[in-house]
């Protein structure tokens, strides 16, 4: 019987922002495909309550780092290619939000959402597709961006700038990639049921909410919708797909 192209058996998978949210979901859902997860966050506690969420639990690690620490994650990723295995996905969830109209934007501001959103991500990626760490094989990358990365809202300039960065990076990385069997794509999340998503603006105000649901002809999503995108794209049922934007968006951008 041939193989199911679309589990994930025994790959190694890295996976940031694994403390809530997206990246919560993207590892559990992982681990039930088979992989041995990788857990990427700043807090060690909420990054043990996913590993204990996760099936076989003693199959996966946890590692609280400062994803801008450079010199950190090189070491936690060489340390897991050479003690665990070689590295075939990684998702890049970790990532930061906020409604800030322009004139309340500073130099400090900018700063801090692109190198959370944009240069942690980029770098880590370099890291892990080194040769010394990353799969012969080949695997997969992926950048969680946002429908703000295709289109606009007010308040939202610094969180679009950043989520179309990843989106047309996605882009280069997986040309230059190709030749190595690494495929890159970006999901593009609307608007999920997340920690993040409760603590913005609209989820405070009934009437807003309703609005930002109706946008949506689909309602809105749940953190398994993202991550289900995110399994398609690590396992082998993807492997002529490189370099695309999948939207996951309730139908956001079809109106």
């Amino acid at each position: 019987m041939p193989e199911n192209p679309f589990n994930l058996n025994n790959k190694v998978i890295i996976i940031t922002g694994a403390s809530s949210g997206i990246g919560r979901q993207c590892a559990i859902s992982c681990s039930a495909m088979g992989a041995r997860v990788m857990l990427f966050g700043r807090d060690a506690q909420r990054l043990d309550e996913t590993l204990q969420a996760m099936v076989d639990v003693s199959k996966h690690e946890t590692f609280a780092v400062d994803l801008c620490e450079y010199k950190q994650t090189a070491s936690i990723v060489k340390d897991i290619s050479t003690r665990i295995g070689r590295i075939s996905g990684l998702i890049n969830c970790a990532g930061i939000s906020t409604t800030l109209p322009i004139n309340a934007v500073s130099a400090d501001k900018m700063e801090a959402f692109f190198k959370t959103n944009v240069l942690a991500g980029i770098n880590l990626s370099k890291q892990v597709v080194a040769a010394s760490n990353f799969s012969q094989q080949g695997g997969s990358v992926i950048f969680i961006s946002s429908v703000m990365g295709v289109v606009g809202a007010k308040g939202k300039t610094l969180y679009s700038m950043t989520k179309g960065a990843l989106i047309s990076a996605t882009k280069s990385l997986a040309v230059e990639l190709a030749a190595k069997h690494i495929r890159v794509n970006a999901v593009s999340p609307g608007v999920v049921h997340t920690p993040m998503s409760k603590s913005a603006i609209y989820s405070r105000n009934k009437e807003a909410l309703d609005v930002v649901t109706k946008q949506h002809p689909l309602g809105l999503g749940k953190p398994e919708d993202v991550a289900n995108a995110c399994m398609f794209l690590l396992s082998d049922a993807s492997r002529w797909i490189t370099g695309t934007n999948l939207v996951v968006d309730g139908g956001y951008l079809a109106k």
